[in-house]
Protein backbone atom coordinates (compact mmCIF):
# COMPACT_ATOMS: atom_id res chain seq x y z
CA UNK A 1 0.00 0.00 0.00
CA UNK A 2 1.02 3.19 -1.09
CA UNK A 3 1.04 6.28 2.09
CA UNK A 4 0.22 9.80 1.16
CA UNK A 5 3.67 11.63 2.24
CA UNK A 6 2.53 15.63 1.84
CA UNK A 7 -0.21 17.20 0.29
CA UNK A 8 -1.31 20.25 -0.38
CA UNK A 9 -4.72 22.52 -2.08
CA UNK A 10 -5.22 25.69 -3.35
CA UNK A 11 -7.64 27.77 -5.03
CA UNK A 12 -7.75 30.62 -7.08
CA UNK A 13 -9.95 33.03 -10.03
CA UNK A 14 -9.77 31.83 -13.54
CA UNK A 15 -7.71 34.73 -14.55
CA UNK A 16 -5.46 34.16 -16.75
CA UNK A 17 -2.81 35.79 -14.81
CA UNK A 18 -2.67 33.01 -12.71
CA UNK A 19 -1.60 30.22 -15.20
CA UNK A 20 1.77 30.66 -14.28
CA UNK A 21 1.07 31.14 -10.19
CA UNK A 22 -0.72 27.45 -10.37
CA UNK A 23 2.85 26.25 -12.61
CA UNK A 24 4.99 27.63 -9.97
CA UNK A 25 2.51 26.84 -6.75
CA UNK A 26 2.56 23.48 -7.91
CA UNK A 27 6.45 22.99 -9.29
CA UNK A 28 7.30 24.23 -5.55
CA UNK A 29 5.15 21.47 -4.03
CA UNK A 30 6.66 18.71 -6.01
CA UNK A 31 10.53 19.89 -5.77
CA UNK A 32 10.42 17.96 -2.39
CA UNK A 33 10.72 14.75 -4.14
CA UNK A 34 14.02 16.14 -6.06
CA UNK A 35 12.72 15.77 -9.78
CA UNK A 36 15.18 16.39 -12.57
CA UNK A 37 14.32 19.59 -14.49
CA UNK A 38 12.69 17.59 -17.36
CA UNK A 39 10.40 16.23 -14.73
CA UNK A 40 9.39 19.59 -13.50
CA UNK A 41 9.02 21.34 -16.54
CA UNK A 42 6.91 18.09 -17.63
CA UNK A 43 4.75 18.55 -15.08
CA UNK A 44 4.70 22.66 -15.41
CA UNK A 45 3.57 22.21 -18.79
CA UNK A 46 0.88 19.87 -17.66
CA UNK A 47 -0.37 21.28 -15.12
CA UNK A 48 -0.52 25.06 -17.29
CA UNK A 49 -2.15 23.03 -19.98
CA UNK A 50 -4.95 21.93 -17.20
CA UNK A 51 -5.67 25.37 -15.94
CA UNK A 52 -5.51 27.28 -19.19
CA UNK A 53 -8.48 24.65 -20.84
CA UNK A 54 -10.41 25.62 -17.16
CA UNK A 55 -9.62 29.58 -17.71
CA UNK A 56 -10.78 29.51 -21.46
CA UNK A 57 -13.21 25.99 -21.91
CA UNK A 58 -15.08 26.23 -18.78
CA UNK A 59 -16.19 29.85 -17.45
CA UNK A 60 -16.31 30.96 -21.06
CA UNK A 61 -18.29 33.36 -19.67
CA UNK A 62 -16.99 35.38 -16.60
CA UNK A 63 -14.53 34.60 -13.90
CA UNK A 64 -14.79 31.63 -11.48
CA UNK A 65 -12.53 29.41 -9.17
CA UNK A 66 -10.04 26.58 -10.22
CA UNK A 67 -9.35 23.92 -7.48
CA UNK A 68 -6.24 22.10 -7.38
CA UNK A 69 -4.74 19.74 -5.24
CA UNK A 70 -1.58 17.09 -5.49
CA UNK A 71 -0.67 14.64 -3.29
CA UNK A 72 2.53 12.80 -2.88
CA UNK A 73 3.42 9.53 -1.88
CA UNK A 74 5.84 7.29 -0.48
CA UNK A 75 6.47 4.88 -3.80
CA UNK A 76 7.50 8.68 -5.68
CA UNK A 77 3.96 8.73 -7.52
CA UNK A 78 2.73 12.56 -7.63
CA UNK A 79 -1.25 12.71 -8.49
CA UNK A 80 -2.21 16.33 -9.21
CA UNK A 81 -6.06 17.11 -9.73
CA UNK A 82 -7.29 20.24 -11.74
CA UNK A 83 -11.34 20.95 -10.98
CA UNK A 84 -13.47 23.53 -12.04
CA UNK A 85 -16.99 24.30 -11.72
CA UNK A 86 -17.63 25.50 -15.34
CA UNK A 87 -19.86 24.60 -17.97
CA UNK A 88 -18.16 21.20 -17.92
CA UNK A 89 -17.28 19.06 -21.59
CA UNK A 90 -19.92 17.04 -23.55
CA UNK A 91 -17.63 14.50 -24.95
CA UNK A 92 -14.94 14.17 -23.23
CA UNK A 93 -13.25 11.32 -25.52
CA UNK A 94 -14.34 13.61 -28.57
CA UNK A 95 -12.47 16.67 -26.46
CA UNK A 96 -9.75 14.45 -26.07
CA UNK A 97 -8.27 13.97 -29.78
CA UNK A 98 -5.41 16.12 -31.21
CA UNK A 99 -6.54 18.91 -32.82
CA UNK A 100 -10.66 18.93 -31.35
CA UNK A 101 -11.41 22.55 -30.10
CA UNK A 102 -14.48 24.19 -28.97
CA UNK A 103 -12.04 27.76 -28.41
CA UNK A 104 -12.49 28.88 -31.83
CA UNK A 105 -9.67 29.49 -34.85
CA UNK A 106 -6.79 31.01 -32.01
CA UNK A 107 -7.07 27.47 -30.25
CA UNK A 108 -4.68 24.40 -31.44
CA UNK A 109 -7.01 21.84 -30.19
CA UNK A 110 -3.91 19.95 -28.11
CA UNK A 111 -4.12 20.63 -24.59
CA UNK A 112 -5.10 17.42 -23.64
CA UNK A 113 -2.58 15.63 -25.96
CA UNK A 114 -0.26 17.62 -24.44
CA UNK A 115 -1.27 16.26 -20.51
CA UNK A 116 -0.89 13.14 -22.15
CA UNK A 117 2.41 13.42 -23.69
CA UNK A 118 4.21 14.52 -20.31
CA UNK A 119 2.47 12.63 -17.80
CA UNK A 120 2.35 8.65 -17.05
CA UNK A 121 -1.71 8.85 -16.81
CA UNK A 122 -4.36 11.54 -17.38
CA UNK A 123 -8.22 10.92 -16.17
CA UNK A 124 -10.93 13.51 -17.26
CA UNK A 125 -14.13 13.57 -15.96
CA UNK A 126 -16.48 16.07 -16.85
CA UNK A 127 -20.44 16.78 -16.31
CA UNK A 128 -22.26 19.34 -18.16
CA UNK A 129 -23.19 22.17 -16.43
CA UNK A 130 -20.79 20.78 -13.14
CA UNK A 131 -17.41 21.31 -14.17
CA UNK A 132 -14.51 19.22 -15.36
CA UNK A 133 -11.66 17.28 -13.21
CA UNK A 134 -8.33 16.44 -14.21
CA UNK A 135 -6.47 14.39 -12.81
CA UNK A 136 -2.46 14.31 -13.71
CA UNK A 137 -0.26 11.07 -12.86
CA UNK A 138 3.67 11.07 -12.79
CA UNK A 139 6.05 9.21 -11.13
CA UNK A 140 9.08 10.80 -9.69
CA UNK A 141 12.29 8.37 -9.23
CA UNK A 142 13.06 10.09 -6.03
CA UNK A 143 16.99 10.56 -5.36
CA UNK A 144 16.77 12.00 -2.05
CA UNK A 145 15.19 9.76 0.86
CA UNK A 146 15.61 13.06 3.34
CA UNK A 147 12.71 14.41 1.97
CA UNK A 148 10.38 11.27 2.92
CA UNK A 149 10.06 10.40 -0.58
Amino acid sequence: MNNIINEMSVNFLSKSCNESFARTVVAAFVSQMDPTIDEISDIKTAVSEAVTNSIVHAYKSGIGVIYISAKMYDNGKVIIKIRDKGCGIEDVEQAMQPLFTTGGSDRSGLGFAVMQSFMDKIKVSSKVGKGTSVTLERHIICRSRANGC
